[in-house]
């Protein structure tokens, strides 16, 4: 009976020392908050062991009107890091919550905030600012994640900002990018070659977000559902899109988050398939990490295109 005592308080004395060094391990990380999946698993690739990286987003929301949760507040504030897609796609939810999270080192233009945006050749900016012509970003088209060779850009400048933050890892971060960059490399390569039959494919999207994605496989969009950005269709918007469809002959119709009910539609009247995407990674089991994600709208892309 000691002997079953005296194992058994070793065991609590050893499950303690784990306990304190992984809480010691953890206070030793950079404590990163990403707004999107996409940014958390680039910014766990080049920090590794040194970042404990989360997302506030799952990568099944609707990115311009993300539910805000209270659990969101402490994050930030506790966060050394925030990682964001910028040019205003987080807009709507982001600086409510940055305000009161009381954490001015992450605020926009401070060292915390790292803004993957830089550098990136931004589309569709507008000339000029109408709230009347929808949910129009006065910056341009947030969505530039969905082409991965603009994956290169962001996985830079989360380096740069990992490293402008904690300069005494650079090595390490300069490394573990190198790393991520040559896979990254890797996929962009057999993605180019995968996309060879999508090249002149007629598409109609849901939403305003696939810009980055036609430009880099050569599909090309003759419309949306949305009547304008953010605005549902009309019956009228519906017809004159079902008219050119068919004059068209477009092949592909793209929802994300939305319902399906009008791709259903019109489908029905045009003979075009439906295919679901996804606007980020993290939505499904077989999408979380950046490279997964595009090479499942990829693979799911291609399948329309064939059953078209």
């Amino acid at each position: 009976m000691k002997w079953v005592r005296r194992n058994f308080f070793k065991s609590l004395l050893v499950l303690g020392f784990l306990f304190a060094w992984q809480n010691t391990v953890d206070a030793q990380q950079i404590r990163v908050i990403a707004t999107i999946p996409d940014l958390a698993d680039m910014t766990q690739q080049i920090g590794k062991e040194l970042v404990n990286v989360e997302s506030l987003t799952r990568g099944v929301e609707f990115m311009h009107a993300v539910p805000v949760k209270p659990s969101f507040v402490p994050k930030l504030n506790r966060a050394d890091v925030l990682v964001a897609i910028g040019l205003d796609l987080e807009m709507s939810w982001l600086p409510a919550l940055l305000e009161v999270a009381n954490n001015s080192k992450i605020l926009p233009g401070q060292p915390g905030h790292i803004d993957t945006s830089v550098g990136v050749s931004v589309a569709e900016v507008p000339r000029a600012f109408d709230r009347s012509e929808g949910d129009v970003h006065p910056k341009g088209n947030p969505h530039y994640n969905l082409d991965p060779v603009n994956g290169r850009i962001m996985a830079r400048n989360i380096a740069e900002g990992l490293s402008r933050n904690f300069p005494q890892h650079k090595a390490a971060f300069d490394k573990n990018l190198n790393a991520y960059l040559g896979e990254l490399n890797k996929a962009i390569a057999r993605w180019e070659a995968m996309a060879a039959p999508l090249k002149g494919v007629k598409i109609v999207p849901y939403h305003q977000d696939w810009t980055y994605f036609a430009n880099r496989f050569g599909l090309q969009i003759i419309g949306s559902i949305e009547l304008k950005p953010g605005i549902e269709p009309t019956p009228n918007h519906l017809v004159a899109l079902t008219q050119r469809m068919k004059q068209e002959k477009a092949q592909v119709i793209i929802y994300g988050p939305q319902s399906d009910r009008f791709p259903r539609q019109l489908a029905g009247q045009t003979g075009a398939a439906v295919v679901r995407l996804q606007q980020t990674s993290g939505g499904s089991p077989e999408t979380d990490t950046y490279v997964k994600f595009i090479d499942y709208n990829l693979r799911s892309l291609l399948a329309a295109v064939k059953k078209g």
